[in-house]
C-alpha cells in the first residue's frame, strides 16, 4: 500500500493541495489524506481490496462522537444526557455529514470506481457521509485531538444552534410534562387562543396552562407546532426563573 499511496500522492499533490486550503488544514503526511479519499470501488479496481478509507472511517466516526459530545457538554451543560444524546445523533447523521461533505465538495477528490463514478457516486450522501468520517480520522491520526477538536468546531458550530433549538422545541411538550409531573404531579393544558388565515394556510396561537397560570405561548403554522413552541416558552422562562434564584 505505501508505494501505490506514495505514488497516488504524487499524482495528485495539486488536488490534494486544494482540498488542504479549502479545509484550512495542512497534512504533515499527505498519505492519510490520499488514503481518507481513497473508496473501496477504486481499491477494488485496483486490486487493493480492503486498501481503502474504511479503517480511517471507523477512527473518525468515534472521535466525532467523542469531539462533539464534548464540545455539547461545554456549551449547554444544562442539558440532559437524553438532549445530548439526541442532538449529537442529529449532527452526526448520514444526511448531516453528507451535507457537510458537500460543503467542501467533498466528492470532487474522491478516488471511486469508474461504475461508482457512473452512477454519481460523488453526491450520494452514503458515500460522501463515509468519506467525511475518514477525513476526521485522518487529521486525528495527523494533528491529534486538540487539532481535530478545533477542525470540528470550526465546521460544526453554526449548526448546533440550530438543531439544539429544533430538537427541543420538537421535544418540549415531553419535557415540560415531566417536569411538572415530578414537581407538581399535574400535567399543564393547552388553549388555542386564535386561528387566522384562510384554511390552506392558517396560523395558530396557542398558551400552555398549568394552575390558572399562562407559563407560554408560541405561534405556528400547524397547532401540534404552535403547542410546542408555547412547551418551548415555558420551559425557557422556567430555565430564566431558575438562573436567576441561584445568583
Amino acid at each position: 500500500m505505501a508505494t501505490n499511496i506514495n505514488t497516488l500522492v504524487t499524482l495528485n499533490k495539486e488536488i490534494l493541495s486544494e482540498f488542504e486550503q479549502i479545509v484550512g488544514y495542512r497534512f504533515t503526511d499527505l498519505r492519510l489524506l490520499q488514503k481518507a479519499l481513497i473508496h473501496s470501488s477504486y481499491a477494488f479496481e485496483q486490486a487493493q481490496v480492503g486498501k481503502n478509507n474504511e479503517t480511517l472511517e471507523f477512527l473518525g466516526d468515534a472521535v466525532l462522537d467523542l469531539v462533539i459530545g464534548h464540545i455539547l457538554i461545554r456549551r449547554y451543560p444544562e442539558l440532559r444526557e437524553g438532549d445530548l444524546t439526541k442532538l449529537r445523533a442529529a449532527l452526526v447523521n448520514e444526511t448531516h455529514l453528507a451535507g457537510m461533505a458537500r460543503g467542501i465538495e467533498l466528492g470532487r477528490f474522491l478516488c471511486l470506481g469508474k461504475g461508482e463514478d457512473a452512477s454519481n457516486g460523488r453526491n450520494k450522501s452514503s458515500i460522501l457521509s463515509c468519506g467525511y468520517e475518514a477525513v476526521i480520522g485522518a487529521i486525528f491520526e495527523d494533528g491529534g485531538y486538540e487539532t481535530v477538536s478545533a477542525f470540528v468546531e470550526r465546521f460544526f458550530l453554526p449548526a448546533i444552534e440550530g438543531k439544539k433549538e429544533n430538537l427541543l422545541i420538537a421535544d418540549a411538550k415531553s419535557r415540560l410534562q415531566e417536569e411538572l409531573q415530578e414537581a407538581f404531579n399535574e400535567a399543564p393544558s393547552y388553549h388555542v387562543d386564535s386561528e387566522e388565515g384562510p384554511s390552506h394556510m392558517k396560523v395558530f396561537s396557542v398558551s400552555v396552562l398549568f394552575q390558572g397560570e399562562v407559563l407560554g405561548s408560541g405561534t405556528a403554522r400547524s397547532k401540534k407546532e404552535a403547542e410546542q413552541r408555547a412547551a418551548a416558552s415555558a420551559l425557557a422562562r422556567r430555565r430564566a426563573a431558575d438562573s436567576k434564584e441561584e445568583s
